[in-house]
């Protein structure tokens, strides 16, 4: 049997970290390492446990979550982070994933949607799917932000990847978009694979700030 995902939970609040602490420990698969009330004991534990996934909230003390994110995930071999959010509150979600994190949770997701979340991105998944993630991403990347590096240009990028990366950042999955460009499933991957190395992006959710940030896809109009 393979190794359980590793899990820390970043939270301020005790009770909600230890809600999420007996959930996870329902699953067979998953096993929490830690638990952070502040986003400096987040980075300290994250670098200490080498957890798989960091569920990470947005607001904590000493150091928010989005600087604990881009902090964790400027290590090599970084968890994937998870940031939790309360939706119309959190107007950090775009920033989170700027910062690195895979996706975003609500702090009401089913419980679960909340343990299939996080095997999704233990597996190097972002969790773009879900039409609430498409809105809030058109809605926060239009929002001015740090001057994007070198090698996020486009100039490398084939017509045909630049197609599939304007479907990605539209929250498309793989299956959608070969269906989309009528194209095999197993060549959709191949250039999201192309598209990951040429951006140096870590997963789609990366992929996704890159087609906002060079403005190949625009926020829809509100």
């Amino acid at each position: 049997m393979s190794a359980p995902v590793r899990v820390l939970v970043a939270d301020d609040q005790a009770l909600l970290r230890g809600s999420f602490r007996v959930l996870i420990e329902t699953a067979p698969d998953l096993v929490t390492v830690g638990e952070a009330g502040t986003g400096a004991q987040a980075v300290e534990l994250a670098a200490r446990e080498r957890p798989d996934v960091v569920l990470m909230d947005v607001r904590m003390p000493e150091m928010d979550g989005i600087e604990a994110t881009r902090r964790i995930c400027a290590t090599p071999g970084a968890a994937q982070v998870l940031i939790l959010t309360t939706f119309d509150l959190d107007e950090y979600v775009y920033a989170g994933l700027r910062a690195g994190a895979s996706g975003f949770l609500l702090k009401n997701t089913p419980p679960a949607d909340l343990l299939s979340a996080i095997r999704v991105v233990a597996a190097g998944e972002a969790l773009l799917a879900p039409s609430v993630t498409r809105r809030l991403i058109a809605e926060f990347a239009g929002r001015p932000g740090p001057a994007r590096p070198p090698a996020r240009e486009l100039d490398g990028v084939t017509d045909r990847e630049r197609e599939v990366l304007i479907l990605i950042a539209r929250g498309l999955s793989n299956a959608e978009i070969a269906a989309h460009l009528n194209l095999s499933a197993a060549t959709v991957k191949t250039h999201v694979g192309h598209l990951l190395a040429k951006l140096a992006a870590r997963d789609r959710a990366q992929l996704v700030i890159v087609a906002y940030e060079t403005g190949l896809v625009r926020p829809a109009a509100r």
